[in-house]
């Protein structure tokens, strides 16, 4: 486990270590501005970093066995079988896999087997009231908490982090308890929604894969949620925890 002190520090050479980001799919995700994002990050922190705009380079067996980490942000597409196998057979053989939001955890809906790998599917984000919607984005744009575990209080990825509020989707996520869960948020009940009782779901977690490391915040919907906040942090920090 790497602990907090050695994963903020940047006294790795300079791209002694390799990345790939994998960006595309659903525009409204900004894949693009939001990677772009932590380029700085990740070169100040020894990694050289290609960028591929589609899941295909996955089935470059060679290139992911040199690659530490695979930064995922590709939203509601679609993955033919030979990258698939590629994907899987690199976490479980110690590449690292991170990504936020759609991107990572609402990828690929028809794949069981990448569903297995990530640990959790995006199913619903709850709207405002039906009076107050305007058929936009903003719809489901709702303030809730975030809300840190336990585990989340003590691992390198989450510590010295509080709870904290955001304006954004929030997503209920199908999960199972194999994760590691950091923090979690809960859709409260109202009267106009399908369901009766609050639920809570995972809102950061991690997954250990074969020799690999996964990844996943589900907060990260635009730039504007993740620049300055803490989830930039958390993400910053999951980056670093994920990579080989």
């Amino acid at each position: 486990m790497v602990d907090s002190e050695e994963m903020t520090t940047t006294n790795i050479s300079p791209a002694s270590r390799r990345a790939l980001i994998v960006r595309g799919g659903w525009e409204g995700h900004q894949p693009v501005e939001t990677t772009d994002l932590f380029l700085p990050f990740l070169e100040s922190n020894g990694f050289s970093v290609r960028i591929e705009d589609s899941p295909a380079i996955f089935a470059d067996a060679a290139e992911l066995a040199a690659t530490d980490l695979i930064v995922h942000v590709n939203t509601m597409s679609t993955i033919e079988p030979e990258p698939l196998a590629g994907l899987i057979t690199a976490v479980r053989n110690g590449t690292g896999l991170a990504g936020w939001h759609g991107g990572i955890a609402d990828a690929y809906r028809d794949s069981a087997d990448y569903l297995h790998l990530i640990g959790g599917q995006f199913a619903h984000h709850a709207s405002k009231p039906p009076e107050q919607r305007t058929g936009e984005q903003s719809d489901s744009y709702l303030s809730y908490t975030v809300h840190i575990t336990e585990l989340g209080h003590t691992h390198p990825i989450t510590a010295g982090i509080e709870d904290f509020d955001l304006v954004t989707e929030q997503y209920w996520v199908l999960s199972d308890e194999y994760n590691d869960v950091l923090a979690t948020t809960t859709q409260e009940a109202r009267p106009f929604d399908a369901w009766n009782s609050p639920v809570t779901s995972p809102a950061i977690w991690t997954r250990q894969w074969g020799e690999g490391r996964v990844f996943v915040s589900a907060p990260g919907h635009r730039l504007d949620v993740i620049e300055g906040s803490p989830v930039q942090t958390i993400i910053e920090r999951g980056l670093l925890w994920a990579a080989r």
